[in-house]
């Protein structure tokens, strides 16, 4: 604890004096102090500058290196549009066309197509043409996300050779830990790895020291399914490929991590029903914009239950005893409901689903139901019973209801999402308000369908 106070007191030392050095013009000693820092720290300080100080900034920083800094910068935490409107155009284009091409994208999507089209306009040639190709991938695939900046060599190629081009590219390349070798039709037919280059002898052929077995995604392939496939084989890179299996780029863990950040996120603001948690919207209004949709379906699935309680109202005026427990009925039966929903759509995520069949998932979802609710309906009896003048017939009528409203609920929570999936709709849409209301209005119907068969034995 004491080494972290002291880090926290020497980072605030250091801003110190950078803010000082900015603010006095001291460029000379400002670069010095601001190299000093860690790539991402040196982006939280540039974030924590006010504007007047971040345009000094620019004036200390080439675009090379200040392209270092927004490669640092989190796309979900920051607005770029405001920041790239405080930079001279020409020396954001430029600074752009120096970042790698797969973290250009990504600033460029988060703007409107007029200032993107600005800014790949003012940028030399090379570098447009590099994040126009990707730009025209569909978002949230592997195209979408890959890097152009990588190493690859013939297959022809000695380690000497392969050597030497490394040196030469490794400088522009995002990483050098895996290069892939191509054929004569640029298609992937191999990859070495930098420990096989660095341990292998001057004049060994690359074909006898590479893996032919490669593991790739395609260019369309959805990122969630890139994630998985890093996840699973422990890759630093993934090699990307055309329908033909030329070699189009690869996609590196550091933006795996960003995707499997991202797509929680999303899940996560689906099952709180809500369209987008990680929302920019600086206004109550724009936020209750996005909200309110789901908010009105739920409103009137909530009416329906209303409705539905309505239509029992003879049996409420006959036994008013039966009001009471309908909170714990459609409680217990929401709260099952969710864990199954929660259950299943991380099956659906991880790829778990696939090991096992869908009806084996079904089946013990529902034995799952049954116990939870064989058990709880059990406690509730006894429970009634002994809070209720001794009637047996109300304790089981409360505990039928929880058995069967669990059952039900678990089976609503697993085959709702399991069914979206089969129809290749996001099963995390089936939000947790949503599967919530709709077992609701289930063990409503389950509670005062029973209490009305069975009035006779309750009044």
């Amino acid at each position: 604890m004491t080494d972290q106070v002291q880090d926290k007191e020497q980072t605030m030392l250091d801003e110190e004096l950078l803010v000082r050095t900015l603010s006095n013009h001291e460029i000379e000693l400002f670069r010095e102090e601001y190299f000093n820092l860690h790539p991402y720290d040196r982006a939280k300080f540039y974030l924590r500058l006010t504007p007047e100080l971040r345009e000094r900034i620019y004036e200390c920083l080439s675009p090379e290196e200040m392209a270092d800094v927004f490669e640092n910068l989190d796309a979900d935490d920051e607005d770029y549009e405001p920041i790239l409107a405080e930079m001279n155009s020409q020396y954001a284009a430029d600074m752009l066309g120096k970042m790698y091409t797969d973290d250009a994208v990504d600033v460029l999507n988060e703007l409107n197509k007029d200032q993107m089209a600005s800014y790949l306009t003012i940028m030399d040639d090379e570098s447009a043409k590099g994040i126009k190709d990707l730009l025209h991938y569909e978002e949230y695939t592997a195209g979408s996300i890959m890097t152009t900046e990588f190493v690859s060599i013939p297959e022809h190629s000695t380690v000497r050779s392969a050597m030497a081009i490394l040196r030469n590219k490794a400088p522009n390349a995002e990483t050098i830990y895996y290069t892939f070798v191509i054929n004569d039709e640029k298609k992937l037919v191999g990859v070495v790895s930098l420990r096989d280059l660095i341990t292998s002898s001057d004049d060994t052929l690359i074909q006898e020291i590479m893996s032919d077995r490669v593991v790739s995604v395609s260019v369309g392939d959805d990122q969630e399914n890139v994630a998985r496939t890093m996840k699973d084989y422990d890759f630093l890179a993934l090699p990307v490929l055309d329908f033909q299996g030329h070699l189009l780029g690869i996609i590196t863990v550091d933006d795996i991590i960003d995707v499997l950040d991202e797509e929680a996120s999303d899940d996560y603001s689906k099952l709180a029903g809500i369209y987008d948690i990680d929302s920019k919207d600086r206004t109550s209004f724009r936020a209750a914009k996005k909200r309110l949709p789901w908010l009105i379906a739920l409103l009137f699935l909530g009416m329906l239950t209303a409705n539905l309680l309505g239509r029992f109202e003879a049996t409420l005026e006959e036994l008013a005893t039966l009001a009471v427990f309908i909170p714990l009925i459609a409680g217990m039966a929401g709260n099952a409901g969710t864990q199954a929903l929660a259950v299943v759509i991380r099956s659906i995520a991880t790829g778990d689903i696939r090991e096992e069949s869908t009806w084996k998932l079904i089946a013990r979802e529902a034995g799952t139901g049954l116990i939870t609710g064989t058990t709880s309906g059990i406690l509730v009896i006894g429970i009634v019973y002994l809070s209720f003048d001794g009637s047996i017939y109300f304790g089981l009528l409360v505990g039928v209801s929880i058995l069967a409203s669990l059952i039900v609920a678990t089976l609503a929570g697993s085959l709702v999402p399991l069914i979206m999936h089969k129809f290749n709709i996001d099963p995390a849409v089936a939000s947790g308000p949503f599967i919530t209301t709709i077992n609701d209005l289930i063990s409503i119907l389950i509670y005062f369908g029973i209490a009305t068969a069975f009035m006779s034995y309750l009044v």
